[in-house]
Formats: structure tokens, sequence, C-alpha cells
């Protein structure tokens, strides 16, 4: 492996094998304000300028996205599973570990996606550290956000928008918060997720996709 993708791989975690890009959302969503020191990122102006390369670079024919995510900043979260969906290469996500939060939307934006059965994704309402003046307005602004990522997700999976509110806003599953986790299986039944799979599927879907791109 030459210096260049090894500094590729540390830097960013990801890197181009035979034409398909190999991307990675690790830990949380970092976005406009600096994670605390020592934990495991994804940098949101790390993958911005990745994602335009990868539209950008004719020698990339397909993306595989690695998902194992907390979730972390919704506002830079969404923006960037915007930026996956609105790419013309084909695209596949395999969630391994779990996708949760804002990783739903992340693990969703793919073309086709998949999920390992250890997996589990969770949806939540919108929780904020933010500043509101007034009762009425947070309430607004959170269910403006809340809105834009269950209309995200039922847009690029097999659910509507009532089903994914429906299992936002569950209650008795989670200690002192409303929401729902998904096992992998269950995230699959759902519509959420297409496919139970590992690598193995995801590589043989991508292929996939890509031949009938580029055929």
């Amino acid at each position: 492996m030459d210096e260049e993708r090894r500094n590729e791989i540390k830097d960013s975690g990801s890197t181009d094998i035979n034409g398909i890009h190999i991307m990675t959302i690790i830990g949380e969503i970092e976005g406009h304000q600096a994670a605390s020191q020592g934990a495991k990122t994804t940098k949101y102006e790390h993958m911005i300028p990745m994602l335009a390369k990868v539209e950008n670079d004719d020698k990339i024919k397909g993306v595989l996205i690695l998902i194992n995510t907390i979730g972390g900043d919704v506002e830079c979260g969404l923006a960037l599973a915007e930026l996956i969906a609105s790419l013309s290469k084909p695209t596949v996500s395999l969630v391994l570990g779990g996708s949760h939060s804002i990783g739903v939307p992340l693990a969703v934006s793919a073309d086709y996606s998949f999920i390992v059965k250890s997996a589990t994704m969770m949806i939540h309402p919108v929780r904020t550290g933010g500043t509101f003046i007034g009762v009425i307005q947070s309430y607004r602004n959170i269910e403006k956000i809340q809105d834009r990522i269950t209309r995200f997700i039922s847009d690029h999976s097999g659910m509507n928008q009532k089903q994914v509110e429906e299992l936002m806003l569950a209650v008795g599953e989670q200690v002192k918060d409303a929401g729902t986790i998904l096992e992998g299986e269950e995230a699959v039944r759902y519509g959420l997720i297409n496919q139970i799979g590992g690598m193995k599927e995801a590589f043989k879907k991508l292929s996939e996709l890509c031949k009938n791109k580029y055929c």
C-alpha cells in the first residue's frame, strides 16, 4: 500500500479499491462544533470535499459506505445524507454495529442498503442543546427539523412518513426517552433497510449497480 493511500485511510477513513470508493461513517458525526477530545468522529468538513471528489472522478464507478455511528450533529448529518443521495455514481451502504439517530438518514441515503443481523438502528425525536427564545418557538423549530428527517427517511426507504414518525415517538422502549431501537432483521422487515447482508453481499450488489449504470 503506497504512502498516499495510507494517509488517506488514516485521515478520513476512506480509500479507493479497483474503482470503488470505500467510505466510513463511524463514531460521532462532528459538525459545526468539535467533539470532545478522544472521541471517534466523522468530520463534516472532510466528507464534503470527499463526496465532491467521488462525483467528479471518472475512475470511481461506485461507492461503498460502511456505517457504525451513534449519530451526532443533526443539520450536518442530514446535509451529508442529501449529498450522498444526490451522487450520480451507484452507492451501497452497510450498517455494522449501529446506525443511530441522524445515522438513520445516512444509512438509507444510498441506492441500496444492507445491515448485519447484530446491528441496530435507533430512531428517536430530535434532541437539541441550542438556546431558543420561548417554549412554542423551541417546539416548532424541533418539529420542523424532525419533519425534514422523517420525510428524508421515507423518501429513501420503503417506509412512509407516518410509520417513521410512529417509531420516532414510540414510548416504553427507552428509559426516560421516546423512540425505537430496531435490530437488523426488524429494520429490513419495516422496510427501513433493503436487505440483511455483509461485505460480500454489499460488494456484489454494488458491482451489479455499476454494471447497470455503465453498460
